[in-house]
């Protein structure tokens, strides 16, 4: 089972890391490390050092769907908090987007 996980990750991922390069750009961020693994209870996460992981099941969701975990992750190297800023930021970048106007809090894995 692993096996084919790992080589649908595989072939999906030079099209996801693509994503990832183009809201870093947006957003003007640079990620010291990005990795793509098995999260059993997340969608991604941010270190304090700049590491951005994200599941290998994201990559099975919709393109709105990462494009909103993807940002949501990226703009924690700006900004590291939940607040008001982050939110309205968040929706900024993402306007028209289905997800923006939700909390992970709602979208179990």
């Amino acid at each position: 089972m692993k096996v084919a996980v790992r080589k649908a990750v595989g072939a999906k991922r030079p099209a996801f890391q693509a994503r990832v390069d183009h809201w870093s750009s947006r957003l003007r961020v640079r990620p010291a490390q990005v990795r793509i693994q098995t999260m059993t209870r997340k969608w991604a996460s941010c270190s304090s050092r700049g590491c951005v992981t994200f599941s290998g099941d994201l990559l099975e969701q919709p393109t709105a769907f990462q494009d909103y975990v993807i940002t949501h992750e990226l703009l924690h190297l700006r900004i590291r908090n939940h607040g008001k800023l982050f939110t309205a930021t968040l929706k900024a970048y993402l306007r028209g987007n289905r997800w923006a106007a939700r909390s992970l809090r709602g979208v179990t894995k």
